[in-house]
């Protein structure tokens, strides 16, 4: 289908490239390639295969101390450093012609002082910073910043810029901040991340998941489509989606998400942000068909 798309993290994966991908999905997104080989592979193979390659960015690994950068830092160096390190990862990553290039935003994180927050993936504690140390201006002076320089480099070299929402706190949905912005730089568009929003609407008590993608469904690009099972702990994190997965063992409602999304949105791309190898082939089958009837 000509909305699907598969990832190839770290390493070309022929295997994984035969059995997940079809003819008729729309591409591939790629995402801390190890090597100079492996990114001339698949870039070789969309071209004659005619499929379109997305960035979850960066496309090279090892770039940088850590692989998002901090664009919104108090710390000016780190600040300075981390767009240094987006225009570098930018410039190269043109050599494939990218349809778009995904960023995590925020970064660093704002969170919640309030909320239990060690089930969240954080690289190490320069990625976040609790609410109450960083103002709601601050934030949106620094995220203003970061939109027009990210939507210009989207125009300047042809690429669609799209931001995966991370953690979010009430500086995004308790304000317009976040609309105001994506209709002053409409070019900039969203990644709504499944899992994570899952996540966070079973750890965070003031955080809806379903209103939160009914309000930003028009502004996606992309969805990030896997699930988890949040209960005491967290299980099979990264799995397939599949229509047996019930709610209440834990699993996010899928099925209810893509609902919303596809009532305001009918463009958006999905990618199977999964690990395929949890599930036969038939299951895979069954993954794709359940979402292909959802849109």
């Amino acid at each position: 289908m000509r909305r699907f798309m598969i990832g190839q993290f770290n390493k070309f994966n022929q295997v994984k490239q035969q059995r997940d991908f079809r003819g008729d999905f729309f591409g591939v997104e790629v995402c801390q390639m190890e090597s100079e080989e492996d990114i001339e592979r698949i870039n070789l193979i969309s071209k004659k295969d005619a499929f379109k390659l997305g960035i979850h960015f960066p496309l090279r690994n090892g770039q940088w101390r850590l692989r998002d950068p901090q664009y919104l830092s108090k710390n000016g160096d780190v600040k300075d450093e981390s767009f240094d390190y987006m225009a570098r990862e930018f410039e190269y990553s043109m050599k494939i012609k990218p349809y778009y290039i995904l960023i995590h935003y925020p970064k660093p994180v704002i969170i919640d002082d309030n909320v239990d927050w060690r089930r969240w993936r954080f690289a190490d504690e320069t990625e976040y910073y609790y609410e109450s140390k960083y103002d709601f201006d601050l934030f949106e002076e620094k995220s203003e910043n970061f939109f027009r320089w990210l939507s210009d480099k989207g125009k300047d070299y042809n690429f669609i810029p799209i931001l995966e929402l991370d953690a979010v706190n009430k500086y995004i949905y308790k304000t317009d901040l976040l609309e105001r912005l994506l209709d002053k730089y409409p070019n900039i568009k969203l990644c709504l991340d499944i899992g994570r929003i899952h996540l966070q609407d079973k750890i965070d008590d003031s955080f809806n998941g379903y209103l939160f993608v009914e309000r930003f469904a028009k502004h996606a690009e992309l969805v990030h489509l896997w699930n988890v099972q949040v209960e005491t702990n967290l299980k099979n994190s990264h799995y397939p989606v599949l229509p047996s997965q019930e709610s209440t063992e834990g699993w996010a409602d899928v099925q209810r998400y893509m609902t919303i999304i596809t009532k305001y949105n009918s463009e958006f791309k999905v990618l199977f942000e999964h690990r395929s190898d949890l599930i036969s082939d038939e299951e895979l089958d069954n993954c794709y068909d359940w979402i292909k009837s959802m849109l």
